[in-house]
Order: structure tokens, then C-alpha cells, then sequence
């Protein structure tokens, strides 16, 4: 029988004997009544909850020169639109000056912002993409 350095309720050292268990300043040593071994009873933690990060939409802005089917294309292949609702933004965009094109995480919408301006660029299309706060 191997002898507890640590009385029953105290803090603190590892009991690496029989049992291989160890104490740490999660768990709390109980002496059971009538008995001689030590007993764990960790102590709760509570979780943390995830938070969501921060919703920005991505809106495309309406000039003379670009291109409705452009835009239909770019909302279609960037922002996986099906045809009627990239149609539907892309009518909104050429209406009333401005759509969104969706709402994403910061770094999400970023991304997508610049890879829509990259390709108006490369097809000579003054295409204007903002990012802003939900």
C-alpha cells in the first residue's frame, strides 16, 4: 500500500501510484467515509459559447459600361447564385444603383469582392464591389 503524501482534502501534487491519477486545479481530493483510498471529484468548467462572427454584404454598384450578362455571370460563378436570383440582383443592381450580392463573414466577403473586381478588370468593365457592415 503506497501512503498519500497529501491528506485527504488538500490541494495540489500527482498521485502517480496504484491508480495512476493525478490532481490538478481542476480536480478536488475526497476522503470517502470509512474508507482509505482517495477519490477524484473534478470540478465543472463552464463552456465557452462560439461567438458568430460579423455578417458583411457584398454590393455591386451600377455604371454605364459593364454589362448585365457579365454581372449574371459573375454572380452565377463567384457567388453561386442560381440564374433567376442572379438575374433578380443583377435587374436591382441596373435599377436602383445598387445590390447585394450576398452576406459573408469579413474574410469571405473580401475575397469574393476582389475576385469580382479582378475579373471586371481583366474583361475592361468599370465594375464597382463594396464591402459593408450588415
Amino acid at each position: 500500500m503506497t501512503t498519500d503524501p497529501h491528506p485527504a482534502g488538500s490541494e495540489g501534487g500527482a498521485r502517480t501510484s496504484a491508480g495512476g491519477l493525478e490532481s490538478g486545479p481542476m480536480a478536488e481530493r475526497k476522503a470517502p467515509p470509512g474508507g482509505d483510498t482517495t477519490v477524484l471529484d473534478p470540478k465543472t468548467r463552464t463552456e465557452k459559447e462560439t461567438k458568430r462572427p460579423p455578417l458583411y454584404r457584398v454590393l455591386f454598384h451600377n455604371d454605364d459600361y459593364t454589362t448585365q450578362e457579365f454581372v449574371d455571370w459573375v454572380l452565377i460563378s463567384v457567388f453561386n447564385h442560381d440564374p433567376e436570383s442572379a438575374h433578380r440582383i443583377m435587374l436591382q443592381v441596373h435599377m436602383h444603383g445598387v445590390g447585394v450580392a450576398g452576406i459573408y463573414p469579413y474574410e469571405i466577403a473580401e475575397t469574393k469582392a476582389q475576385k469580382t473586381m479582378a475579373l471586371a478588370r481583366e474583361a475592361e468593365f468599370p465594375l464597382l464591389v463594396t464591402v459593408e457592415p450588415e
